[in-house]
Order: structure tokens, then sequence, then C-alpha cells
């Protein structure tokens, strides 16, 4: 959700922090700097590469094992240098960040010069890898970011986003889908799935062999999902009020009537599980017990440490936003999506970043096709007063956790009057939502909680589906006062968390009923199919 890479961010080891290295600390990095030198300068033979950066033959040289060896000689130095600073806990971050940003760019990889791979590709080609690099630089340039895949191959309803279904529902701010049940029956409670406003829902429903919607629908659940609208110019004043009331409540509202229930079971993932959260809290105020059970994904409730991306939160990077486009200085404006996936990247640059600069721009070969690169390429805007509000109200002053401290449809919030039942999962290795923060909703919730963690990151470990048999997740029922403690007693099974979920899910389903033939009802009715017409509004610009 954070953009402007300089913004609030601290210069990586400039003179004033290496001021602030203890001497001691310095005169041990500096005395194991010069060891490590003279060792390498002695025994260059010896020199093993282990980074996948340098792992191709040409790499082998003997001139070009060096180089790339004194640079990984130089990042460490660095980064013991960057880890030494006695600062506040913030400022050290900021200091690491940005000096792993400044390593990352400057790897001998991202040069052609000291690059071999590329100087053999240049020979080998006779120079056509160079003008195949420069139409792909070029083509990136118009679209404002780094291509990570081939768009080309990829078509919304053809071979992605491909679940048979209808919208039932359309508003200023989202279309609601109703998915075709693949069972003869089916649990009587609908089931509603509110993906991130930051990106296209279809993450959860990329191919069938990898659809989280698929796979809940074969279980027997009648599945409703939130598709966002991509916001324009004319929503620069869409709020956060707007996001939970005339969006997640209403979705809310529309499934529960098309299933003629009392209650619906409801996920929200990311961004959608905290706009969920704040929902279930105003239906609580209202005394509407209109859910179930909530299941969140990879979410923050509690954002005292949002890990690698309070780096770009303070209250001059909020304020600057506010009066840019948060409408303080009585100027609206839009988050550009473009920004918010360039920063994304940025968070990861040896992954999404440096790697496609050097296959794309310096060997000149095109990416191949990928669902999972493809969606996170298909960028959203967000409305610059949702955005602003979300900004300060949960990274900078963490205040949704403070009972009665914040005013969401005309209600008090108070997170701890959902006492539903809540299956609330994280990944090990999310840099985005930091497990043992998605781990603090236990505490926060005063419902039947159980925690999940999975493998993996952000995205790759919540799409883990069964048949692919991949990673692994850890399980304990028990609670425990700490994040840590729980992790000490858990199981780690092998495979998918998929099944466990579903096997969770299914007391809260009710009664097993005859599927119905039909989307919709007579107030409610089928719109067109899916994937719908918001789902494929493309940005092709920096707003």
């Amino acid at each position: 959700m954070f953009a402007g890479m300089n913004s609030g961010v601290a210069p990586s080891l400039a003179p004033q922090h290496m001021a602030l290295i203890p001497s001691e600390r310095l005169a041990e990095i500096q005395k194991e700097y010069f060891t490590q030198w003279a060792h390498l300068a002695a025994n260059p033979q010896a020199i093993e590469l282990k980074d996948r950066r340098f792992a191709g033959n040409a790499w082998q040289a003997s001139w070009s094992k060096f180089i790339a060896a004194s640079y990984l000689l130089n990042s460490r130095h660095l980064l013991a240098l960057a880890k030494a600073v006695d600062a506040d806990e913030k400022t050290k971050v900021k200091i690491l960040f940005t000096t792993e940003q400044m390593i990352d760019a400057l790897s001998p990889s991202n040069f052609i010069a000291t690059n071999p791979e590329v100087l053999e590709n240049i020979i080998s080609s006779q120079g056509q890898s160079i003008q195949n690099g420069i139409v792909n630089l070029l083509g990136d340039l118009k679209k404002g970011k780094v291509s990570q895949t081939d768009e080309s191959a990829f078509e919304l309803g053809k071979n992605i986003a491909m679940t048979e279904g209808q919208v039932v529902f359309r508003n200023a701010l989202f279309e609601l889908i109703q998915y075709k049940p693949l069972t003869e029956t089916v649990f009587e409670r609908p089931y509603l799935m509110v993906p991130p406003c930051i990106n296209k829902y279809y993450i959860l429903d990329l191919q069938p062999d990898n659809s989280v919607v698929r796979y809940m629908v074969e279980q027997g659940h009648t599945i409703f999902l939130v598709s966002w609208k991509n916001p324009d110019e004319a929503m620069a004043q869409v709020t956060w009020d707007d996001y939970v009331g005339e969006g997640v409540i209403k979705a809310i509202e529309v499934a529960k009537e098309i299933g003629t229930t009392e209650q619906i079971n409801v996920l929200g993932f990311c961004v959608g599980g905290t706009l969920v959260s704040t929902a279930l809290a105003v239906l609580a105020a209202r005394k509407k017990d209109w859910v179930a059970s909530l299941t969140l994904l990879t979410t923050l409730l509690d954002f005292s440490d949002s890990g690698i991306l309070d780096v770009f939160i303070d209250d001059s990077m909020v304020k600057l936003r506010e009066e840019s486009i948060g409408g303080q200085a009585g100027k609206f404006g839009m988050m550009s999506g473009l920004e918010l996936g360039n920063t994304f990247s940025f968070l990861r640059p040896n992954d999404l970043v440096w790697n496609y600069v050097v296959e794309n721009y310096l060997k000149g070969k095109s990416p191949p096709p990928f669902d999972l690169l493809y969606w996170n390429g298909d960028s959203t805007n967000l409305p610059g007063a949702m955005y602003c509000w979300y900004l300060r109200h949960t990274y900078l002053q963490n205040e949704l956790i403070e009972p009665g401290k914040l005013t969401v449809c005309g209600e008090k919030i108070h997170l701890e009057k959902i006492t539903i039942p809540a299956y609330i999962y994280a990944s090990h290795d999310d840099h985005i939502v930091p497990w043992k923060s998605a781990y603090e909703s236990t505490r926060i919730l005063k419902g039947k909680n159980r925690f999940v963690l999975g493998a993996s990151g952000h995205i790759a470990g919540v799409i883990n589906p069964p048949a692919k048999n991949k990673r692994h997740y850890f399980e304990n029922n028990a609670l425990a006062k700490t994040a840590d403690a729980w992790l000490s007693a858990a199981k780690d099974i092998k495979g998918s968390w998929w099944p466990n979920y579903a096997a969770w899910l299914k007391p809260f389903g009710g009664k097993k009923v005859k599927a119905s033939k039909l989307f919709g009802n007579k107030k409610y009715k089928a719109l067109e199919a899916a994937p719908g017409m918001y789902v494929k509004e493309k940005i092709t610009t920096a707003v």
C-alpha cells in the first residue's frame, strides 16, 4: 500500500550514520573485512559462488569469479555496518533497507561490462540480444513497469479467471460474482470472498488447477466473490467508510438475500481482511448477526509491527499524501496502481526487478508466461481519500485495535465485539504481513479462533493447491500467549493447508440442500458472465 520509494527513507550509511557505529564494533567490522579481503586475494582459486545470480558457467572464469566474490564481500561488509548503527529501531530499519537496495542495484550482474553471460550473448547473437533488449526496454518504458511475464499469453475468462459464474450485482464500487455449483448438493449458507482492493480478484481464481474459488466450489460451497472496480479520477473522494459500507456490508447483504439465509460465511484476504473485520465491527455495533464464521488470509489488524512496509510510513510521508491526494489541502487524487506495484516489486528487488532487467534488457530475452506474475502486474488504483485514511489510522497510528477510537459508517469500532469463530491464516515468509503480527488477531478477536501458518510468502503461501503436494504448514489448535510459543508446540504437516481449512469451515456451512441452477433471484438478476467488466479495466499509464 505504500509508494514513493524515497518518501521518508533515510539515505544508507551516510557519514552521520557511520558516526553512530560504536568505535569498538566499527574496529571489529573493519578488521574482519580486511582479513577476508586478504584471504580472497591470496586464494582466488578457492572462491565459491553460492549466489544464484552468479551460478552460470560464464561466472566461473577467474576474473568474473573474482569480481562477483569481491562484490559479495563488500555487500556483507556494508550490511554489517548498517546493522551496527546505534539508533532507534525505525532508523536502523530504514538504513538497512536502503543499504540493501543499493547493494542489489550495484550487483555486477546488472551491468553489461561486468556480466560475462551478457557479453557471451552479445557475441554469439552478433549483437541481436542487445537490439532485442532495447526493444524490450522501450516497451516497458511505455508501460511504466518492468515486464515479468508475457502478458499477451493471458485473456481473462479464457485461460485465467475461468471458473463459471455470473455477475449478480453491481454498484459503483464492486461487482458481485456468484459461481456455478459443481456438486449436486451444497451447504445452505453462502460463502463470500473479499479480496484486496489493491489488486484484481482473480488471484483467487487463476487457473483450474490452482483456483481457490474452484476448490471451494468443489467442496460444496455456493461462492460469492467481490470484484472491486479499478478506480478512476471520478472516485478520488471515495472513502474507507464507502469500501466498508457500500462494499463489504452491501456484498454480505446481497449474498444473504440471494441465499435466503440469516447468516453467511465470509473470507477476507490481506486488505480485504481488514475491510471485512471493520465491517463486522460495524455490524456488531448494529446488532446484526449476519455472519457465521470469519476467515482472514494474511491480514493485519494490529499494525504495531508491519515489517518492511514500516520503512515507508512516517508522519511526514502521510501528510504529503494527504495534502497531494487525500483532500487535506482541498485536492483529491488517485494513488497510482503502477506506483504501488513498482514499490512492492522493490521489496524483493532481486527477484522482481533486477532479475528481469538482466534477462529482458541485457540478454534480450522475453519473459515466459506465468499466471501469478500476470496477475501481479495487473494493477489497480486506489482513491486518494480511502488510501490516506488507511495509511494514517492503521499503519501510522494503529487505531483499529483501540476500542472505540475510530468511527466507521457512523459506528464506533470495537474489534473485540467480533465473537464468531475465525480461521486466521498467515505465511511464514510473508514480507508484507509478518506472520507474528497476523497472529495478534487471535488476541484481538474474541471468538473461538484457529491459527494456521503456511510456508512461503504473501501470495505463494496462500495459492497452494493440494494436488501439487507442495510446501507444508504448521498447525496447533491450542493458542498460546505469543506467536513463538504457538509455533514451538505446532505440528509441521506436509502439503497444502487447504484441506485443513475446508474441514474447519464445514460445520459452519449449515445443512446440505439441492444445488440451484439459477443465478441471483428476482431482485438481483444475472447481469453478465464472470469474470465481469470491472476486472477487465486496465491501467495503461501512471495516474
